[in-house]
């Protein structure tokens, strides 16, 4: 299927965020999660580049996508996580920026915001740490549909894979897809997730 994508910016705050209100899905995660591979994976090129110091970006980045006759949206990079969101300099920074970001989408209360879904990406091979618990329940009290994807899913072996599984399903209370930036399994399943999240209404 063809897919376009452009770079369109990097927000540092509400003022740089695009305006035209398509629909966005926003990928968050540890800073090593493997958020920029998966979005090349996703759109078959290389357009998002991580920073050679992990943790060091400070911007949310935004791709425009249009795959197939499906309509465009935006897939966006936000900051990696190291922590949990905290008192820290680099969790005070995530924490403004996703704050900003977050402020704009649409709900029963802002019926004119933009239509975001948020996708928390957790390393497959490390499942139930602090952070990423720490970020669900962040993300799950927000206004936006989320769900939780498994990356690196080719870095486990099948009895990994099961027992990871499940481990991953019983920490975040939610079927956990795995998918693989490197072997490209699972995209075409985050592709409907994409296309489905911005719609649905936040349980």
């Amino acid at each position: 299927m063809l897919i376009s994508v452009e770079f369109v910016t990097s927000a540092a705050g509400l003022g740089d965020f695009p305006t035209d209100r398509l629909p966005e899905v926003a990928f968050v995660g540890r800073s090593n999660v493997g958020k920029s591979s998966l979005i090349n994976a996703l759109v078959r090129q290389t357009v998002a580049r991580a920073s050679a110091a992990p943790g060091k970006t400070r911007l949310a980045n935004f791709y425009r996508v249009k795959r197939g006759a499906a309509p465009a949206c935006y897939l966006v990079d936000l900051p990696g996580y190291g922590y949990a969101r905290g008192g820290d300099a680099s969790a005070q920074e995530f924490n403004r920026l996703t704050d900003a970001y977050l402020a704009r989408a649409a709900s029963p209360s802002r019926p004119g915001g933009v239509p975001i879904g948020l996708v928390l990406l957790v390393d497959a091979r490390h499942p139930g740490l602090a952070s990423d618990l720490e970020a669900w329940r962040w993300l799950q009290t927000q206004d936006c549909a989320r769900g939780v994807v498994g990356t690196k899913a080719d870095k486990l072996s099948r009895a990994e894979r099961e027992r990871h599984g499940r481990a991953l399903q019983s920490a975040f209370d939610c079927p956990v897809p795995l998918v693989s930036a490197h072997t490209g399994e699972g995209l075409d399943e985050l592709w409907k997730t994409i296309a489905r999240l911005p719609s649905q209404t936040a349980a």
